[in-house]
């Protein structure tokens, strides 16, 4: 595939060799029903889906194969035995274009990469944090 600036998830499908934009779209799809809020965009070149400003999954198509990332060490590890089929390097799974798509894992993986970026979210902006009144503000009644 010739190097391109890609504007939309659309324009990079559309760059892609037939067999695999037929892939890449059912993978598409499968993402777009597992998180139905998520943006859809363009990052590093390739179709991202993000919560809130929050990057939840990519995926790209490769000459022999397609990626989803990132593959997070939680994601591993509650989902092991399913991805075990798949090569995973650096946080990326490998799935072989020659092989039938995993259609409910994709689900299943986006959904978790979904609560993995909520949890995140939820931990960065929980309960107010207040400071300890000191001995000024407690004489004053304020902190």
């Amino acid at each position: 595939m010739a190097k391109t600036s890609f504007t939309s998830v659309d324009d990079y499908l559309a760059a892609q060799p037939t067999a695999a934009r037929e892939i890449l779209s059912r993978v598409r799809n499968t993402i777009r029903k597992a998180i139905p809020n998520a943006e859809e965009t363009i990052s590093y070149q390739i179709p991202t889906y993000k919560l809130a400003g929050a990057t939840v999954i990519y995926f790209a198509g490769w000459k022999e194969h397609f990626s989803l990332y990132p593959a997070t060490q939680t994601m591993l590890a509650d989902l092991g035995d399913d991805l075990a089929p798949y090569k995973i390097a650096k946080g990326t799974i490998r799935f072989e274009l020659l092989e039938p798509v995993p259609l409910q894992l994709i689900n299943r993986i986006a959904k978790h990469r979904a609560n993995e970026v909520a949890a995140k979210a939820r931990t960065r902006t929980g309960p107010a944090k207040t400071r300890p009144a000191t001995k000024q503000s407690a004489k004053r009644g304020t902190r």
